[in-house]
């Protein structure tokens, strides 16, 4: 009899890789330590997985369509920007605090693959900027903030959140931080990005 893929089987698999990335990196791990950590052979791995790669991918996708519409619902609410800001970043710093992997393997992807990021706006409800672009535009005729380019400030907001995450083993070595300071630290960002950012664009 055929066998036919199993959807708790299928999930057990996507947790167990999600630990293995986690711990180990995408260079790191191996089809054997995810297949370890499910309690499944490596046969079996392979008969839902063909790939590491794949399976990554299946991983990534699974946790960037819960953080794109999250992400999506504040870009485009009746929030100011001010108040999209704080959102935003205690959003993402929390999401990525629970997935570490996903800025690496972003730019890893980017690097390797091109077409990648046109492949994750079409299949992931991919943050649209329109809103938030003209609000930004309409709170500065409205004097609420400083002259700015929207596109400019949804980068400087990704940057500051992104890089704790990016450059994680060069921020532990500047600020000589050990794994808990640097949880600590990041936990901190929640606030310090947007009031640094905020700060920067709010008339005084």
């Amino acid at each position: 009899m055929a066998k036919t893929k199993d959807e708790n089987t299928e999930e057990q698999i996507l947790v167990a890789a999600k630990t293995v990335f986690q711990t180990k990196g995408m260079d790191g791990a191996r089809m054997q330590h995810i297949a370890d950590e499910a309690g499944i052979n490596k046969a079996m791995l392979h008969y839902y997985f063909r790939s590491k790669q794949l399976l990554f991918e299946a991983v990534f996708n699974q946790a960037f369509s819960l953080l794109a519409p999250q992400l999506n619902i504040i870009l485009n609410d009746e929030s100011s920007i001010e108040d999209k800001i704080k959102n935003f970043t205690v959003d993402y710093t929390t999401f990525m605090m629970k997935h570490p992997y996903l800025p690496n393997f972003i730019i890893q992807e980017l690097n390797r693959n091109e077409d990648f990021i046109v492949k994750l706006k079409e299949n992931t409800g991919f943050p649209n900027l329109d809103k938030f672009k003209a609000q930004v535009d309409a709170e500065i005729n409205d004097g609420l903030l400083n002259p700015i380019d929207a596109d400019q400030l949804f980068v400087n907001i990704i940057a500051l959140n992104i890089f704790p995450f990016l450059g994680k083993p060069l921020i532990k070595a500047f600020t000589n931080k050990d794994e808990q300071d640097y949880k600590t630290f990041v936990e901190s960002r929640k606030t310090e990005v947007a009031n640094f950012i905020i700060n920067s664009i709010k008339p005084h």
